[in-house]
């Protein structure tokens, strides 16, 4: 049998595929800590539980219109109008099974062979392969750890040719954690505006930001730069709801119409029940996501503490999402036994064999020098997780 051209292009998504290793360890009794799954540990507010089972009794349980049900809509075009003073029509607005798959229908409503994306890197595993997928050509932006990884207008320009179609911000980033100032979104809407870019701007991290930090969304600053900006957004991370598989994006309606068209010819509607539930977390306002914080902060700041203590470690504090992206090139030239340890890959196998720890190597995202640790699991884990890591890292010998 011989499969299409695309399924050659791509691998498995590595943070999935470490997680599953790491529960089946489990499963067969290891002690294995897990930094390597992108959920919060939280479960779902009671509430977003409770609209669930509701939704449940009074048998809404059926097909409801393929680009999300009305409510829901709604409950979005006023979460923009009132974070972010962003006006949207509810034809603007696509529901869809995850942030990811909103993602994913946007590539295939936008690009065509020939057309080039820029993409920032270190950047999500997803954003490349969807490119790919859909027959477009990544471009990566290479960024610098020692400049915040903040893309600049030189950079960016390096990188433009007549075939630049579209450019993904993602702030606050995952894997980095870091996130864009205004006057980076500003260099990057100058950009769009001259070169005639889409911006797909990924926020699904928006509300988990630290110290005082507020998130800027690029469509707020003109009229001219939201006209050509689709915003993607979900309620996985910030109301712990990864499994519901609720994203949305808001944006120009003719994409958005194009999207929804694709949406209904593939998945058609997210999940009735999970769709209420979406529109009570979005009702329910912001003490959930601010008590997480409060909690991932305490933990983000012990992670890269205990991090930054270990031989051959580096690590920048985050300014959002939960992650840590430690720099582990001093550990390049070292060995395990007979074993070299000298990629992010060789680390994260010998972390997971050695010391039961679930880590994603820095390859998919990007790096060659970085490993991704998700501090979205409890103190007392992390405590131990760091505790191995830092007695498998003496062990490497010269």
């Amino acid at each position: 049998m011989k499969l299409a051209a695309r399924a050659g292009r791509i691998l498995p998504s590595p943070t999935l595929g470490i997680t599953a290793t790491a529960k089946a360890m489990a499963a067969q009794g290891l002690d294995v800590i897990d930094f390597a799954s992108g959920e919060p540990d939280f479960d779902t507010p009671e509430p977003v539980k409770a609209a669930a089972e509701a939704a449940i009794r009074a048998g809404f349980t059926k097909y409801t219109a393929s680009s999300g049900i009305d409510e829901l809509k709604s409950a979005i075009v006023d979460k923009f109008q009132t974070e972010q003073g962003l006006q949207y029509e509810k034809s603007q607005v696509l529901v869809s099974c995850g942030a990811k798959h909103t993602l994913y229908n946007l590539a295939q409503a936008l690009f065509d062979a020939g057309d080039e994306v820029l993409i920032p890197s270190p950047f999500w595993v997803s954003y490349r392969d969807q490119v790919l997928l859909n027959d477009a050509t990544p471009v990566l932006v290479e960024t610098s750890e020692d400049s915040g990884y903040a893309v600049t207008r030189a950079l960016l320009e390096a990188h433009l040719t007549s075939r630049s179609k579209a450019i993904i911000v993602n702030s606050p980033s995952n894997p980095t954690g870091a996130t864009y100032d205004r006057a980076t979104l500003e260099v990057i809407a100058d950009i769009a505006l001259r070169h005639d870019l889409v911006v797909i701007s990924d926020e699904i991290y928006e509300k988990i930001l630290y110290d005082g930090a507020q998130h800027i969304s690029i469509a707020t600053l003109s009229p001219e730069i939201a006209a050509r900006t689709v915003v993607v957004n979900g309620v996985s991370k910030a109301y712990a709801m990864t499994g519901w598989r609720i994203g949305y994006a808001a944006g120009p309606k003719p994409l958005i119409t194009a999207m929804a068209d694709i949406q209904s010819q593939s998945t058609s509607n997210p999940t009735s029940i999970s769709q209420k539930a979406a529109v009570a977390a979005l009702r329910g306002g912001d003490v959930f996501p601010r008590q997480m914080v409060v909690e991932f902060d305490r933990r983000r700041r012990l992670m890269v503490e205990r991090l930054n203590k270990m031989p051959g470690v580096s690590c920048r504090m985050p300014a959002g999402a939960f992650y840590a992206f430690p720099n582990i090139a001093g550990l390049f030239q070292r060995r395990h036994g007979q074993t070299p340890i000298d990629t992010p890959a060789a680390v994260a196998t010998y972390l997971l064999k050695d010391a039961q720890i679930a880590v994603v190597p820095g390859e998919p995202f990007g790096s060659a020098s970085h490993i991704r640790l998700s501090y979205a699991t409890g103190m007392e884990a992390i405590a131990r997780g760091m505790d191995r890591m830092e007695a498998a890292l003496k062990k490497l010998t010269s």
